[in-house]
């Protein structure tokens, strides 16, 4: 059943969520704008597909291994909330069931920009980059995908990302406009800022690599390019999407406004601020 929904806005996007009777979606904390009075909350550890009962009910101990079944949940529940932890993300999930009749629930990122509704139809799975998710039906899967050791810590943002799979709606949100890409259509792989790659499908490869070597050009491009050392690379057929704005370069960009990083003509490592 496909969540009934309406992303508006411009600059900062809400994605307006209608509820049929007993449909249930669920947000990481912090992303919840409002509801109607009919529409019950309840925050839980565990994600739908988790194992660790993220339906009410799972925990009745019916057919579940009596009090093994249970401490075997409880484990599981800990593990995936300890998991998200390490990984940045929301400790819990709010969920928001329709009771008595049709309910609304509103929700939005944290950030200026665009929202996006992803069609889950259990065939693909989607990842995204960390704080992207937003909201899903329940019966879509929330879990963290980590990338190699090598890949993902030269990568920065590329290290944990965020999967989805299931079938149903995904919301997921990112900073400035998006644009849509496939890597097919630019010679099966583009290279782009790590900090740029908001989500892509299943099938796509994800990468990072260096930017040239520790040579004269490689020091200027990663020292005054303002790129850093690496690029996400995506290789493949399937959607990707991207992100005009990057959350360092907004964190930057406020830092300058409020007279904290009073850069020299080069900035980064030629910044004249004393302190």
């Amino acid at each position: 059943m496909t969540l009934r929904q309406d992303i508006v806005g411009n600059a900062m996007q809400m994605a307006i969520v209608n509820l049929r009777p007993g449909q249930t979606v669920y947000c990481e904390a912090g992303k919840f704008l409002f509801k109607t009075t009919n529409v019950r909350m309840e925050t839980r550890l565990s994600a739908p597909g988790s194992g660790g009962g993220g339906q009410a009910g799972a925990g009745s101990g019916s057919g579940s291994g009596g009090m093994g079944g249970m401490l075997r949940q409880a484990m599981g529940t800990a593990m995936q909330a300890g998991q998200r932890m390490l990984a940045g993300e929301s400790l819990a999930f709010q969920y928001f069931t329709a009771s008595g009749g049709e309910g609304t629930v509103g929700f939005a990122g944290v950030l200026p920009g665009e929202m996006r509704a992803l069609e889950l139809d259990g065939t693909r799975a989607w990842f995204a980059e960390k704080d992207a998710f937003v909201a899903a039906e329940s019966s879509v899967e929330f879990g963290i995908a980590f990338q190699g050791g090598r890949t993902g810590m030269s990568g920065g943002e590329g290290f944990i990302l965020e999967k989805f799979t299931g079938q149903g709606t995904v919301i997921i949100a990112g900073a400035g406009n998006f644009i849509d890409l496939d890597p097919a259509d630019f010679g099966g792989r583009i290279e782009v800022d790590t900090g740029c790659v908001v989500a892509f499908e299943e099938g796509i490869r994800y990468g990072v690599q260096r930017i040239g070597g520790l040579n004269r050009q490689g020091l200027m491009n990663a020292v005054l390019g303002g790129e850093g050392l690496s690029l996400a690379t995506l290789e493949g057929n399937g959607r990707v999407i991207l992100q005009s704005l990057t959350i360092e370069s907004l964190a930057n960009a406020l830092k300058k406004a409020q007279g904290g990083d009073k850069q020299g003509p080069t900035g980064g490592l030629f910044s004249t601020h004393a302190g």
